[in-house]
């Protein structure tokens, strides 16, 4: 079942359209990637899911309700949530204290203290570096601190930017074993990533970005055969 349908969505920013009738669909409980080149327009259309960036035609349905035009904020308390680009930490903030943060949606804190022992668990040393200001921790660290902060808001889906850049290669697979153990606890996952050989291997059904449009989409493990994308984004 769809939990999240996005149809015929045209955005950008001011005058520059980005995107061009884009229209996907993800399916509760699976991890569904978004892949493209650089500039094709991934980070805008997660922004225009979330409400930070209004679309200009089209609709985006949530739970069977048309979300097209709400906030951000509110979108937030319904269960959408994004983890951004370059995590967006609060960094002069300990890392308890940008977990608490991320429990703001009132549906979040009647499930604070479950979230946060689920996060320590998933994340040990999150737990061990509690105390210590986002800014000191590695790259790393952050990127899961963010991926934490994700979770205690209590997302229904969990959008990723780029969960991957400029990590190094054994914290991105502990990273991409993260996202598969919360699929297996019922989670969607919508992730926008650069490393498609690994978005491809995690995921369920992906969508590739061209030009602003969706049009090229299939199950995972049927597009890691497909020429063009080999080619295209691949490198073989």
């Amino acid at each position: 079942m769809a939990i999240l349908e996005i149809k015929d969505i045209t955005s950008g920013y001011g005058e520059v359209q980005i995107l061009w009738g884009s229209t996907m669909s993800l399916q509760e409980g699976k991890i569904t990637s978004l892949v493209g080149a650089n500039g094709a327009g991934k980070t805008t259309m997660l922004r225009t899911i979330m409400g930070l960036v209004k679309p200009k035609t089209g609709t985006i349905t949530f739970e069977g309700k048309d979300v097209s035009q709400i906030s951000a904020h509110v979108k937030a308390e319904m269960g959408l949530v994004l983890v951004p680009e370059g995590r967006q930490l609060f960094s002069d903030m300990s890392v308890e204290e940008n977990l608490e943060m991320g429990a703001a949606p009132k549906r979040a804190k009647p499930r604070f203290d479950a979230n946060i022992k689920r996060v320590f668990e998933i994340f040990p040393r999150l737990e061990e570096r509690r105390r210590q200001k986002a800014r000191t921790l590695s790259g790393g660290e952050q990127q899961m601190l963010a991926v934490a902060r994700g979770i205690m808001s209590e997302p229904k889906v969990l959008m990723i930017d780029e969960l991957s850049l400029g990590l190094a290669p054994v914290l991105v697979l502990d990273l991409f074993h993260t996202l598969q153990k919360l699929r297996g606890e019922g989670l969607t996952v919508l992730l926008v990533e650069q490393n498609v050989q690994m978005a491809l291997a995690v995921s369920d059904y992906t969508y590739v970005l061209q030009h602003g449009k969706a049009d090229l989409h299939g199950p995972s493990r049927d597009l890691v055969n497909d020429t063009h994308i080999r080619s295209a984004y691949l490198g073989m």
